[in-house]
């Protein structure tokens, strides 16, 4: 699993099987509008969309285009950033300040990689 990650010093690819930073290439980012208070950032993959939001927990996910919400990542840090895999709406990245999350279970459970990067303000799926 590769990721792309944008930081205050630029962007740069992460094998996140391996975590180690491969190297760095513009990132691929297509927010959805979220009509919820206090959204600091989307992702959506077919009908499911996460959002992160400026509150405990931090995630919202909808899976079914934004009529419902649950609350998610109640263990999580402030986020910043979320990406959901195209092929995959299970397969989430959570981005707290310098750290990243991921998760293969649709926001059940949560692996904290132990890279710790410059501040993050995007992140993106490349595979």
């Amino acid at each position: 699993m590769i990721a792309a990650v944008r930081t205050i010093e630029g962007v740069v690819l992460i094998d996140l099987d391996d975590e180690l930073v491969i190297e760095g290439q513009e990132l691929p980012v297509d927010s959805p509008t979220v009509e919820l208070p206090r959204v600091v950032a989307t992702a959506r993959s077919g009908a499911t969309i996460a959002a992160v939001v400026d509150r405990r927990p931090p995630l919202a996910i909808s899976r079914d285009n934004g009529s419902t919400w649950s609350e998610a990542g109640g263990g999580l840090p402030t986020g910043f950033a979320v990406a959901i895999a195209e092929d995959d709406p299970d397969r989430m990245l959570y981005a707290g300040r310098n750290r990243l999350y991921v998760s293969v279970n649709g926001g059940i459970f949560w692996r904290a990689l132990t890279l710790e990067l410059p501040d993050v303000l995007a992140v993106a799926w490349i595979d």
